[in-house]
């Protein structure tokens, strides 16, 4: 079993324009897979410990449906620009999950070369007991970098 889900994926673009819809907030809402990323509140992100805030419907997965609509804040965790991002999620949750998601961007023959990544390794033990982990399941990953592809190839504007 592990801790990791790693789905690459080449798209047929300058890692710059990747990340310009990777480190923008709208543009975390504008290629979810899950249905869960309702809209965000924040500027894009320049640097480690950058936040914004991203209203969630957890409804969209129905696997607590109970918690329905409430907000989280993302903290970047790792940011090299083009080439690195990655982030932790803040919430109303105590304790703290402690899960990773992020972006690795390298340069490809036909584009660039993107690996989605979610890292569920450094929760905390109380939520590594609920065996609710992977919240995000590897199709979900997928569809998300299908969706980026998409996005960039017809030119991403924000919001």
């Amino acid at each position: 079993m592990t801790d990791r889900i790693e789905v690459p994926r080449t798209i047929a673009a300058p890692a710059s324009e990747i990340f310009s819809v990777l480190r923008d907030p709208q543009g975390h809402v504008a290629i979810d897979a899950t249905g869960m990323l309702q809209d965000a509140d924040g500027d894009p992100v320049r640097a480690v410990g950058d936040t914004f805030v991203v209203h969630m419907d957890r409804e969209a997965l129905n696997d607590f449906p109970e918690l329905g609509r409430y907000d989280v804040t993302v903290q970047i965790t790792e940011y090299e620009q083009d080439s690195l991002i990655a982030w932790t999620i803040l919430g109303r949750l105590r304790p703290q999950i402690g899960h990773v998601y992020g972006y690795r961007l390298e340069p490809a023959e036909q584009g660039t070369l993107v690996t989605s990544f979610y890292d569920w390794s450094g929760i905390h033990q109380q939520w590594r007991e609920a065996g609710i982990f992977p919240v995000v399941s590897e199709l979900a990953l997928r569809g998300t970098l299908g969706i980026l592809d998409r996005t960039v190839r017809r030119g991403y504007r924000r919001g």
